[in-house]
């Protein structure tokens, strides 16, 4: 039977859901007249945990606190993210 690593597992799950939440973001931007200020801001932290685990896929390299606070920030985020985005839009207007 395999090992499997769910450490690698995740990581890939939260660079792919990282890049795909952005890219998700921008189209709502461009094409569904979305507030920018407030979908750009929320897009940032995932933006990072795509970059920096694109840097630790590059190396192979990966990391559980990388995998717990990427699971937390995202859950967080995702979890608040309707009354984040209005929250926002008000004070930046």
């Amino acid at each position: 039977m395999p090992k499997t690593n769910f450490k690698v597992i995740l990581s890939k799950i939260i660079v792919f859901y990282s890049v795909f939440y952005v890219i998700m973001k921008l189209i709502a931007i461009l094409f569904e007249d979305a507030w920018v200020l407030p979908n750009l801001i929320l897009a940032l932290p995932f933006l990072l945990f795509a970059v920096i685990g694109g840097l630790l896929m590059k190396k192979e390299k990966f990391y559980w606190m990388y995998v717990v606070i990427g699971v937390l920030v995202i859950s967080a985020i995702r979890y608040y993210e309707a009354s984040w985005v209005v929250t926002l839009h008000e004070y930046f207007t």
